[in-house]
Formats: structure tokens, C-alpha cells, sequence
């Protein structure tokens, strides 16, 4: 047997330390349609040099260029390969065959979301428009449960998860999109609906800075225990060719992350309890041509990615193994790393965390080999 299926076993090893009680609390945070290349290797030189779809190729090339690609994914996204390479796991460099993949057809957002947050590859369409979701999710689950009741909440860019969250079903507290902000935040609500409201072009997708800073405030007031928070600007400006503003948008997000990382170390309710998983949607074309674009038929569009740490999370950096996560798997290993199972009447992904088989001597020879000078 290939050591690509012992991946699952491998992460049990992972985070084996944790102990159930050291966490208490789960970020789960998505950048739409971030492509595994940038993640690993930084700006693709091909797209960042192309005029159609940067405008000054000279300035992305002094902001994001370096000849190394260990050198221009620190550069794109210091807080990744500074800080979470250090202290958790990045999975997904398929240059070292280590694959994160969807498990669904259709390689949308909406599917993608659906996804990660059902466990459930849903094999029938669920296009991306304002349709309730069928499906349960893992949010309303533990909000479900009398420990988390009223301590699961939602913030997203797109103004598309009042559907894919089922708002009409679920109890949680979501805002999306333009939402006003509400929760109690007294005059930091109006600071931010004022701000918002002189937005002149309101789209789909609320700009993710304003996604940021709600969720921040309302999570520094109220000190939920399951946080859910999407950003949509890099799938935004892929969709409109525009590289040079991915790539900041890229950079802008693993700085938010970093400051949300800062602000949940330094709060005596998070700190040292709390795990950040952060994830995609979806993949995008891996070409020149392709990039900017993603669907069924686009090779590449079912790359993923994963980066997870917090409290127990082995200090492994990059998975430098062959392996395979699959994105349905991510709700029930979320369940998992809370102690809950997450139970649901459509058929789930089973989580990382499994310790059903064992892991051959020869795997884990091979493991211990390439994990033991971290």
C-alpha cells in the first residue's frame, strides 16, 4: 500500500498531544478561492508579468517577487510562513504530493461552502443563488448544544450565507454582506454602519476589512466559542483578472488573521484554548488561462489547502509527505477537536482525527524520518 492513503492516520499522530480539555474554542476562517500555488510558492511570475491582468508589473514585482519560492510566499503572506509554518500545519503543496481537494462536482462557492460546512459533498447542483441550503450544518449543530447555545456565530463577506447557512432554519447569529452590525457593540455599531453605509457601490460582497473589524468587535464584546468568518475579495478580483489586486487582497487577509491570531492570545477567555482552522472553497485554473476562473471543467478548481493551529496542534510547519485530506472531511474534525460527534441524516466525511486502523511500520518509520528535526 501507497503511504498517500495513511495521511488520515498520520494526522491522529499530528495533534495526539492535545488533550480534549485544552480546547475550548474553534475559528474557522475561509479566503474565497485562494489558489494552493500562491499559499506555496507566492506570485506565479507568469500572471504577475502579464499586462492583461496586472497594471504596473514593475511594482507587484518589487512588492512580491523573489527568486525563491520559500522567499515569495513569506513575502505574499507573512503570517503563514512566519508564524504558522512555527507553531502548526500547512497542508496542500502538491509539488511535494500532498493534495487537499474538494470532494464535490461543481467546484463553486456555494457547493464548496456547503462542503466544508455539512461534511457532505452534495452530488446535487446547488448553484450559487439565494436558495436555503438543505443540508445541516455544522454551526447549527453545536449551536444545537446546551454548552454552545448562543455562542456560534457567523461572519461573512458574501451575502450569499444567509441561504447557504439556511437563515430561515438556523439560530445562529449571522451577518453577511452589508448587514448592519448588531450584538451589542453600542457605539462601535454605529461607527461601523456609518462606514458601510458610505460604501457608493455595494456588490455581492462587502469588502472584507469591514467583515474583519465586525467580527472582531463583536467577538472582543461577546466571546463566542465557535466563530465562522469568510473573506471574498481574492475570488472577487480573480473573477475580474485583476492578479495585482489578488495578491494584495491575499496579503491584506493573512495580515487580518494575524491580528484576530494577536487579539485571541492576548484575551484570557481564547488564549491558549483556541484552535484557527483556515481554509478555501475552492480551487481556480492552474495556467495562465485558466486562473482567474474556476469550475467542473477547469483543471485545478478542486485544489484546496489547509492551515490549522492552536493548543496541541504539533508544530510540524508544512506537510512534507504524500497524503490526501478531502474538504468534507473538516466538519467532523472539527466536531472531533470540540469532543462532539457531529451527527446528520446525509452521510458525512470521516474526520482526520482517526485512529480506526493502524498505521503501518513502514509509514510511520517514513513519518517519524521527515518530521523529526521540527
Amino acid at each position: 500500500m501507497k503511504i498517500t492513503y495513511f495521511l488520515p492516520f498520520l494526522f491522529f499522530y499530528c495533534i495526539a498531544s492535545s488533550q480534549p480539555s485544552q480546547i475550548k474554542n474553534i475559528f474557522i476562517i475561509t479566503t474565497d478561492g485562494f489558489r494552493w500555488q500562491e499559499v506555496f510558492t507566492g506570485a506565479d511570475s507568469a500572471i504577475m508579468n502579464d499586462t492583461e491582468y496586472v497594471q504596473d508589473t514593475a511594482l507587484i514585482k518589487d512588492l512580491y517577487w523573489d527568486p525563491a519560492a520559500g522567499e515569495r510566499r513569506k513575502k505574499l503572506m507573512p503570517f503563514f510562513w512566519n508564524v504558522i509554518a512555527k507553531e502548526g500545519q500547512l497542508y496542500g503543496n502538491r509539488l511535494l504530493h500532498n493534495n487537499v481537494n474538494v470532494k464535490n462536482l461543481y467546484k463553486i462557492s456555494f457547493p464548496g461552502y456547503n462542503e466544508i460546512l455539512t461534511g457532505y459533498a452534495d452530488p446535487l447542483l446547488i448553484p450559487n443563488l439565494r436558495i436555503n441550503n438543505r443540508n445541516k450544518n455544522i454551526l447549527d449543530y453545536f449551536n444545537s448544544q446546551e454548552s454552545y447555545k448562543g455562542k456560534v456565530v457567523a461572519f461573512a463577506s458574501w451575502n450569499m450565507f444567509p441561504s447557504i447557512l439556511n437563515k430561515k432554519r438556523s439560530r445562529i447569529y449571522l451577518n453577511s454582506g452589508y448587514d448592519s452590525a448588531t450584538g451589542g457593540l453600542d457605539i462601535t455599531d454605529d461607527m461601523i454602519n456609518a462606514t458601510q453605509g458610505q460604501v457608493s457601490h455595494k456588490g455581492h460582497t462587502r469588502y472584507d476589512l469591514l467583515t474583519s473589524i465586525a467580527a472582531k468587535e463583536y467577538i472582543h464584546r461577546n466571546h463566542p466559542r465557535i466563530v465562522f468568518m469568510s473573506f471574498g475579495e481574492t475570488d472577487e478580483f480573480a473573477h475580474q483578472n485583476r492578479y495585482d489586486l489578488y495578491l494584495e487582497q491575499a496579503t491584506n487577509i493573512d495580515k487580518m488573521i494575524e491580528e484576530l491570531w494577536y487579539a485571541v492570545q492576548t484575551d484570557p477567555f481564547y488564549k491558549d484554548n483556541t484552535i484557527f482552522i483556515i481554509t478555501t472553497d475552492h480551487g481556480r485554473g492552474q495556467d495562465l488561462l485558466t486562473w482567474h476562473g474556476h469550475n467542473g471543467f477547469i483543471k485545478g478548481s478542486g485544489d484546496t489547502w489547509l492551515a490549522i493551529m492552536g493548543p496541541g496542534i504539533k508544530p510540524l510547519g508544512e506537510m512534507e509527505f504524500p497524503g490526501q485530506i478531502y474538504q468534507n472531511q473538516l466538519a467532523a474534525t472539527i466536531a472531533l477537536l470540540m469532543g462532539e460527534k457531529f451527527v446528520t441524516a446525509h452521510k458525512i466525511g470521516k474526520p482526520f482525527l482517526s485512529n480506526e486502523a493502524p498505521v503501518p511500520a513502514s509509514a510511520t518509520a517514513s513519518f517519524f524520518h521527515q518530521t523529526s528535526s521540527n
